[in-house]
């Protein structure tokens, strides 16, 4: 009797599960049914046609909601904001737009939710100046200040950029709701203004609002972004007082995020731990922040364990360890991590652009292109970092190729692609100027011709070419240049020996109250080595430290002891060296080397000359050099003990090259 109970029960609650329908379903079965027994529309009331085309709309039967939509011939305006939506939700944005013409055109008034919703559509889709035309009817119409309708604005104004206008109209807002506070929250994290987004927060508790875990989230993330610590550890403080640091995992991997950006891997295990283990996304992070911060074997220790707990590492974590191998150069270990790649079979364009990049830095430019060739629909991110590979490699004339075949094949270019192939051009010599003005023309047509990477290597590329004044011109130009700009037109002057006009350039910078770096004073340097200016070079060397807090490093004292060298100062020159740590450099002592040469000077040339042969008694070039100072000062026995040691070493000097391009000014 027990068995057959227990059959009987189960067959009923077969023939139950068999029949049941959840609500949603049996709602649109009667509509579709309500739809298929309408036989005149006319006689249909308005609210019964709506919750069927409602229906429909929400179950995907699209046509069928457009016959009925058709065939009404009286509608309101939940009609039309049904139709509206609906066709917006399914991904047809110009019908959705039309539908609102046709429905302003008709002679129907909006709504709040008419508003807010084509509002919407504006903003997501960068529709700014439509926007704008429905603000304006919004406004008279008397609608602007609901307080959906300003949530929609705001986020219009916001993703305009025009934070300030955003800020102002969501000021006077009279009623501000949690979303209203989280939408301009979110936007202006995307925009990275912390500064803002702090303030907004204060104010918001002075209203006495409740922030929830999204709002966390999006103030959390902004100080990753700006590296601010101390708010961000202060927000960390705020999450576990309203117990969301346990609760909410969103804000969890919010601060584990923002640790990691701020170089905090002891706080960032710390958030990780008490992230439940079924939450695959923590683990990605923690793998990501261990192989960003170059600890590899605490990554694979963490990516072990996520194995054991059964976790599938995403793109993120293989794209890590992949930057890792990049940057230490590590090719074995990049090849593991490409194995694995291949394993858990990611074949996205992101990872096989980290693949191209990593072979490509590692010295393996024939894998980089064997991926690159494997690639079935080629993107601007794989060539980038395609490019990236052959300007590492020398491949100079491939660089330019490339950029080309991406014109060809309309793959189109970046601000990256650009200033790559400049940098090609200012070491290819066949290209030329030309090359320098087609490129300058690629980028004023696609509007990259203010973007700071993009004007530095033309700059450069100008100046190698030996049109300066085009490189100034471009300068001069920038409306706001920061300090790499600075640098770059003081390396072009340089380079082609205006010391003076450095030197003018760098007053220039001060006073824009911009910091010179070392970078900056090295290239100064330069410019007055070139120029012969010692004074003014040996008062720039001393001022980095004095005046701006900046150690010299090795290539500034080579600079200033080959700028005295050439004037004869040497014994200033050894005299600068002795107090620093590279008094054993063997560039620094060919410097010396050769000023002695020069100005015969036989005391510190011996010195060097021993030198050189002591720091590198395995290059035949220090023979060969110590050779030739013997030679300048008549000491023919010890040149010729020291000729014959080079020869003897098979020592052999690379042919200089030089090009001039010849132009016809007819």
């Amino acid at each position: 009797m027990r068995n057959q109970g227990s059959l009987l029960f189960c067959a009923r609650a077969a023939t139950f599960s068999w029949n049941y329908k959840p609500a949603f379903l049996y709602r649109f079965s009667l509509s579709v049914r309500a739809l298929s027994s309408i036989n005149n529309v006319a006689n249909t009331d308005i609210y019964s046609c709506n919750r069927i085309i409602n229906d429909l709309m929400k179950f995907g039967s699209l046509t069928s909601a457009v016959k009925l939509f058709d065939e009404m011939t009286d509608r309101d305006v939940i009609t039309w904001n049904i139709m509206i939506s609906g066709h917006y939700r399914r991904g047809f944005l110009a019908e959705s737009l039309s539908l609102y013409g046709q429905m302003v055109s008709q002679g129907f008034v909006e709504n709040s939710s008419t508003f807010s919703t084509v509002l919407s559509m504006c903003s997501s889709a960068g529709l700014f100046r439509g926007g704008r035309e429905v603000h304006c009817r919004a406004a008279v119409l008397g609608f602007s200040t609901h307080v959906y309708i300003a949530s929609a604005l705001v986020d219009l104004y916001l993703r305009m950029g025009f934070v300030d206008i955003a800020l102002r109209f969501f000021s006077t807002l009279k009623e501000r709701n949690l979303a209203t506070w989280n939408v301009v929250l979110r936007r202006l994290c995307e925009l990275g203004r912390s500064k803002e987004l702090l303030r907004m927060y204060n104010e918001m508790e002075l209203e006495g609002l409740e922030p929830n875990g999204l709002t966390f989230c999006y103030l959390i993330q902004s100080c990753g972004y700006e590296r601010c610590l101390e708010e961000g550890m202060q927000l960390h403080c705020c999450v576990i007082k309203r117990g969301l640091g346990d609760s909410n995992l969103f804000v969890a991997n919010a601060l584990v995020d923002f640790y990691s950006a701020c170089g905090s891997l002891a706080e960032t295990r710390k958030s990780f731990e008490v992230i439940p283990p079924a939450d695959v996304i923590s683990w990605n992070s923690m793998v990501s922040v261990c192989a960003a911060n170059g600890y590899a074997y605490d990554g694979l220790v963490v990516f072990r364990t996520m194995h054991l707990w059964d976790k599938k590492p995403s793109a993120c974590s293989f794209l890590g360890f992949l930057k890792l191998s990049s940057a230490t150069k590590n090719l074995v270990f990049g090849k593991q991590t490409h194995c694995c790649v291949v394993k858990a079979g990611f074949n996205v364009v992101l990872v096989q652009s980290a693949l191209i990049d990593m072979y490509g830095k590692s010295g393996d430019i024939e894998s980089a292109v064997r991926i690159f060739d494997s690639v079935p629909a080629r993107t601007l991110e794989c060539c980038n970092s395609f490019m990236t590979s052959l300007l590492k490699s020398a491949l100079m004339e491939d660089v330019i190729d490339l950029f080309g075949l991406m014109v060809d094949e309309k793959i189109g270019y970046d601000e990256v692609s650009l200033s790559l192939t400049l940098k090609a051009l200012s070491f290819f010599l066949p290209a030329g100027t030309a090359g320098c003005s087609l490129l300058h023309c690629c980028a004023i047509k696609s509007g990259f011709e203010s973007d700071v990477a993009v004007v530095c290597a033309l700059i450069d590329a100008y100046s190698r070419s030996g049109e300066v004044d085009f490189s100034r011109q471009i300068f001069t130009q920038l409306p706001s240049p920061n300090v790499i700009c600075f640098t770059s037109v003081i390396s072009a002057l340089a380079r082609n020996g205006m010391g003076n006009e450095c030197l003018e350039i760098l007053n220039a910078m001060i006073q824009n109250g911009l910091k010179p770096d070392k970078v900056t004073f090295l290239s100064v340097l330069v410019g007055c080595n070139h120029s012969g200016l010692v004074e003014e070079g040996r008062s720039v060397f001393y001022s980095m430290q004095t005046h701006h807090g900046l150690d010299p490093e090795r290539q500034h004292y080579s600079c200033m002891v080959d700028l005295l060298g050439r004037a004869g100062l040497l014994d200033e020159a050894i005299e600068i060296l002795r107090d620093t740590p590279w008094q054993d450099d063997f560039v620094i002592w060919t410097s010396v080397l050769r000023s002695c040469r020069v100005h015969q000077n036989k005391q510190i040339g011996n010195r060097a000359a021993e030198m050189l042969i002591d720091l590198e008694p395995e290059n035949p070039s220090s023979w060969l050099q110590a050779s030739y100072f013997y030679s300048d000062i008549e000491d023919f026995e010890t040149m010729k003990q020291y000729r014959e040691i080079a020869v003897a070493r098979k020592v052999r000097r690379e042919i200089g090259l030089s090009m001039i391009e010849v132009r016809d000014h007819c």
